[in-house]
């Protein structure tokens, strides 16, 4: 069985959001509804790829055709160049969704993984783009989990995979948030402590409410958080980019806004629920605004741990020495390159002592990120 035909028809390949759902079993980043929101985004066509093993079960991973992508860390050619490995030419299919950074690769229940990892490899490389004319273009999964890449080698990839970024996960206990503090050490739990009495000693207060209800402000403060870190971009396309994922997402686009009576929102935290897991999306801050009372980490780590019935948050990759210090394990993420004839063939010590590097920086860069790190799952490729 082959790749159904229709992979670039919606943002799953035609295939029923009920459906492609019951294949992602509760990862909200590859989830129908996160899928349609990335096909929003300029600069690729987005879809589905799903197949059949010969024992019928049932595979399936998000694509992309991808001509000009604005977010650079999936810029694959630019990532591995930076890192001094080859790099297949820009442009081509990406394997994973193209926001989140955080791809599975989806099979139904009961189905061998490793023969699904087989056909969906088989269909990604037969698969033509809709936006190019070579067939011969890039093949690329990024943002792959260490069960997923290893999945996909014992299926037949040949390259080695290369480490990209630390996914980080905060563990809720059954008790929430008086349990959270708990588990963690007592100094840590002394210093959460004291920036949540800072925030409320500020005055601040959060309101809860949809993106719909809250786009403009989001936007707004969004662009603000750029400027401060010296990118100016244009407020009204963010806007309406909220606006229509807002549109979207209806009352699962959720939004919390902080601010001090009688002021308009210094700051917005923007997340998505899935069952007992909170997924960390957006962070705007107005920082000339701010009083140094611990904003960003009660607006978005203290806010949603506090959250009935939460169990995890999805607090995803960059500044691992914050999430570390607030109880995140750190996982992590992978490009694997699909390409038949990738330019990665060959070059394994490369990569490894890439991976191997990398996991040393990260080792060594504090002794929070050196206990947060999940060994086990870097090991096998370092």
């Amino acid at each position: 069985m082959t790749a159904v035909t229709d992979t670039f028809t919606d943002a799953i390949g035609g295939l029923g959001d009920a459906e492609w759902d019951r294949l992602a079993d509760g990862r909200f980043y590859s989830s129908a509804l996160w899928l349609r929101i990335c096909a929003l985004d300029p600069g690729a066509v987005s879809g589905g790829l799903h197949v059949e093993t010969a024992s019928g079960g049932r595979a399936a991973v998000p694509v992309a055709a991808v001509t000009d992508e604005s977010t650079p860390d999936l810029r694959w050619h630019d990532v591995l160049t930076a890192r001094g490995l080859p790099a297949p030419e820009p442009g081509g299919l990406l394997v994973g969704q193209r926001r989140g950074y955080l791809a599975h690769l989806l099979t139904g229940e009961g189905t061998d993984r490793t023969e699904a990892a087989a056909r969906v490899l088989d269909a990604v490389r037969a698969l033509r783009s809709p936006v190019h004319q070579d067939a011969k273009i890039a093949r690329v999964a990024m943002y792959l989990t260490t069960e997923d890449v290893t999945t996909l080698r014992a299926a037949g990839v040949r390259t080695a995979p290369v480490a990209l970024k630390t996914d980080a996960w905060i563990e809720i206990p059954p008790g929430g948030f008086p349990a959270w503090l708990d588990s963690l050490s007592a100094h840590r739990a002394r210093r959460i402590r004291s920036e949540i009495r800072k925030f409320e000693r500020a005055g601040y207060a959060l309101e809860h409410r949809t993106l719909t209800e809250s786009w403009q402000d989001v936007a707004r403060l969004l662009a603000r958080s750029f400027l401060r870190y010296g990118r100016t971009v244009d407020v009204a396309p963010l806007a309406e980019s909220f606006r229509q994922q807002g549109e979207l997402a209806g009352e699962r686009a959720k939004v919390v806004l902080c601010s001090r009576a009688g002021e308009a929102p210094v700051g917005f935290c923007m997340y998505y629920r899935c069952g007992d897991t909170v997924y960390l999306r957006a962070l705007g801050l107005d920082h000339d605004r701010l009083v140094s009372a611990a904003e960003y980490f009660n607006l978005t780590y203290y806010m949603a741990a506090r959250l009935p019935g939460v169990r995890r948050l999805h607090a995803g990759t960059e500044t691992a020495e914050g999430k570390a210090l607030r109880g995140a394990t750190l996982r992590p993420l992978w490009l694997l390159d699909l390409t038949e004839d990738s330019p990665l063939a060959g070059y394994d010590e490369e990569i490894r002592e890439h991976n191997r590097a990398l996991l040393t920086r990260l080792r060594e860069s504090s002794p929070a990120v050196s206990g947060a790190l999940e060994y086990e799952l870097w090991e096998p490729y370092c």
